[in-house]
């Protein structure tokens, strides 16, 4: 095997397995920034020994056991309880046991998911620290997603790591009188990474592989847990009615192809209908929230497949009012925007555009696609073209870039008195 092969199969395994080790690791050991720098080091011990003697038969097993025995070591060295290094040790026979059986280690992600929305932990951490845990990616990636700093990211997510430590949080599905405090962090982790996945629309990004397949499948995990929350029903919904698009996202050559101009031949027809289900049965609930109406606004979508006919611009718009009601964030404000312009015109969409606070949006590209795309039908033609600059800018995916491209080219040359 190439040193090529090698890498690939160490990508492969941290992709398809850090979240599911570092949540066994810290369910074990109580401690969650120790279980990620044991399973870092894991993984370059397979970077130098796998090499030399191949990629084991079960690489998930191979990471599992080596860094069980960091975990150990580190133990070892450090000032812990009495009963850790023992306890760790028992463990370990146990993970021995499960490398060379065919049973898989248990999934305690959702319990993961559950201990970073702890109460004890900071509002604006637990989100982030989800998808720094059960996803591994890094403190930046994060940090560009929810519009700060890097460096102010990094450190929410130590902190949090510390509190989860010292204040020995279990690492255990709460109680259900405990749900509605810890839920939204969930489920808000659960859609982030099904939009970190989304976004990456040509794959090129080998970072984003698989997440919204893995959301989608945290979320049919969540709901069994949770059978009658209506927002985990919602959630699940809209993540699967945007994956029924899934292939109609690019044309035979690779381009971007927006909604609106999407073949519905190439639509799920199975999905769109297991969603709508989903979503009838959350309303049954007469408890409504955030992630129902965003649901709510892609079923509209969806009819396009259905009818055969246009999509009814206006019933969107109201569903986005109420959902900037519940939840007014910047991808709803956005959203509102692009519906009122195509139900009531371009100046009615850009006045509602002007009313976004403008440092929510200095690096939010959609926000910045949006403007150049009403520009280019309000003018003057110099302004749009800045906006599609800008867009292309922060646009990280290859066809979404390409296609904000092929926008601007077609726009007419700017007078040379054009301010």
């Amino acid at each position: 095997m190439t040193g090529s092969e090698i890498t690939a199969a160490i990508e492969r395994a941290a992709r398809d397995s850090y979240g599911r080790l570092v949540a066994y690791l810290a369910a074990r050991s109580r401690d969650l920034a120790g279980a990620e720098d044991a399973l870092a080091d894991a993984f370059q011990a397979a970077l130098v020994t796998w090499p030399e003697t191949g990629v084991p038969e079960k690489p998930e097993a191979w990471l599992l056991v080596t860094a069980r025995r960091r975990l150990i070591d580190r133990a070892r060295h450090a000032k812990v309880h009495a009963e850790a290094v023992p306890a760790l040790q028992i463990l370990t026979d146990r993970d021995q046991e499960l490398a060379q059986g065919e049973s898989p280690f248990p999934d305690n992600r959702l319990k993961l998911l559950f201990v970073c929305a702890h109460p004890a932990i900071d509002v604006a951490a637990r989100t982030p620290l989800m998808l720094q845990t059960v996803l591994g990616l890094d403190a930046a990636r994060i940090a560009s997603a929810f519009l700060v700093k890097p460096a102010t990211m990094g450190q929410r997510l130590t902190r949090a790591k510390i509190k989860i430590r010292d204040a020995r949080i279990p690492f255990e599905i709460p109680e259900a009188a405990e749900w509605p405090g810890r839920l939204d962090a969930v489920l808000e982790a659960i859609y982030a990474t099904y939009s970190l996945g989304w976004n990456a629309v040509t794959g090129a990004d080998t970072r984003s592989k698989g997440l919204a397949t893995e959301a989608i499948a945290l979320g049919r995990v969540l709901l069994q847990l949770l059978p009658d929350e209506p927002e985990v029903k919602g959630l699940l919904a809209l993540m699967i009615y945007c994956d029924a698009r899934r292939d109609a996202r690019l044309d035979a050559q690779g381009g971007f192809v927006p909604l609106s101009e999407q073949d519905t031949d190439l639509w799920s027809e199975a999905m769109i209908h297991e969603a709508h289900h989903l979503l009838l049965s959350a309303e049954r609930a007469r408890k409504i929230g955030h992630f129902q109406l965003e649901a709510a606004i892609q079923s509209v979508h969806t009819r396009r497949a259905i009818v055969k006919g246009g999509t009814d611009w206006e019933e969107i718009v109201h569903l986005y009012e109420g959902l900037i009601r519940l939840a007014p964030t910047t991808g709803a404000l956005v959203g509102r925007v692009a519906a009122t312009a195509e139900a009531r015109g371009p100046a009615a969409g850009w006045a509602l555009l002007q009313q976004i606070p403008p440092d929510s949006v200095v690096t939010y590209q959609p926000y910045w696609a949006q403007a150049a795309h009403l520009l280019a039908q309000l003018g003057p033609p110099g302004k749009a073209r800045a906006a599609y600059e800008r867009a292309i800018g922060l646009s990280e995916d290859p066809a979404t870039r390409a296609f904000l491209v092929r926008k601007l080219s077609t726009l007419p040359a700017c007078p040379s008195n054009e301010a």
